[in-house]
């Protein structure tokens, strides 16, 4: 029998999952953060051997008999980053004397995809503070759309949404546009009533544009229609990614899983977008099947595999 253990890493825990070649849980468990680009190498690894180890002892199943450990977590897109913290596990983990046979890092969004569908074809969209898109054909290509930055991209999200709302609210204290349900709600929670008050918390204060989109939601749901056409724009925007995916992979309809706060929470754009995607032909939002860390199981067996 072998077994693998799977690992999404996160900025506050990581979960992981030892299973066997089955994909049954032998073990679960939750570690410290592990997103080395916001932590000390040293410490994620000690975090990652930490949690393997528990992993091994609450399953009974030896490090030695677990052919490969698979972590996805933030960064990991860049394969020099992603190498550096291969280099780092593996190293640690020979100084403690802990044997692991093969450990391997890929990004946060591909376990994403590959537990949202069982390893099957499909798409995820991540919508929360930026925006991409990953699918997986039926030949096990991997295809991207979006995923450009705030600079020139993140369509959809909490940023994009913020920035638009912003704009608004800029329009309405230089005078182009009258005050709206918006500037209230912005005047209010964060106390900028001006255009000068306005230009000093972004461009001298890094004022955090995301935290205005539940803003621009909310006055949206109230009848402001400024902020109605934000969203409507947002969400034709988003479309346009699932068309363009759709296209990359081929397949007679097109399932999209979708994670991120600003599409999964209760609010009035994720209702909106809902609403217009479920109008959309050969297109379906579906729920994830399996959690990140069982993707990455299933990832860390096809490793084997190949």
């Amino acid at each position: 029998m072998s077994y693998f253990i799977g690992i999404d890493g996160g900025g506050t825990k990581t979960k992981g999952v030892l299973v066997d070649e089955n994909n049954n849980i032998l073990a679960d468990g939750i570690g410290g953060p592990s997103n080395f680009l916001v932590f000390d190498l040293a410490d994620v690894s000690e975090s990652i051997i930490n949690l393997v180890s528990e992993l091994s002892q609450k399953s009974n199943i030896s490090l030695t008999d677990v052919k490969t450990i698979l972590i996805g977590t933030a960064g990991a897109g860049r394969k020099d980053d992603a190498k550096k913290l291969e280099e780092s596990v593996t190293s640690l983990s020979k100084e403690k004397n802990i044997q692991i046979n093969n450990f391997r890092v890929e990004s946060d969004a591909r376990i994403a995809l590959e537990g949202a569908f069982s390893g099957k074809p499909g798409s995820i969209l991540i919508a929360g503070t930026g925006s991409i898109m990953f699918g997986k054909d039926k030949d096990g290509n991997i295809h991207r759309v979006g995923g450009f930055g705030r600079q020139l991209g993140d369509e959809g999200s909490g940023f994009h949404i913020g920035r638009a709302g912003l704009t608004e609210v800029a329009k309405s204290f230089d005078g182009r546009k009258s005050e709206s349900i918006l500037t209230k709600l912005v005047s209010d929670k964060f106390g900028l009533t001006d255009s000068t008050e306005l230009i000093n918390a972004v461009y001298k204060n890094n004022f955090d544009i995301p935290q205005v989109a539940p803003l621009v939601i909310k006055a949206a749901d109230k009848g402001d229609s400024a902020c109605l056409n934000i969203l409507n724009n947002e969400i034709l925007e988003v479309i346009l990614h699932f068309k363009s995916m759709h296209n990359k992979i081929k397949s007679d309809v097109l399932y999209v899983s979708l994670i991120g706060g600003i599409v999964t929470t209760d609010n009035f754009y994720a209702t909106l977008f809902c609403e217009s995607v479920n109008k959309l032909e050969n297109i379906r939002i579906m729920d994830a099947e399996l959690p990140p860390e069982m993707g990455a199981a299933i990832m860390a067996k096809e490793i084997l595999d190949a």
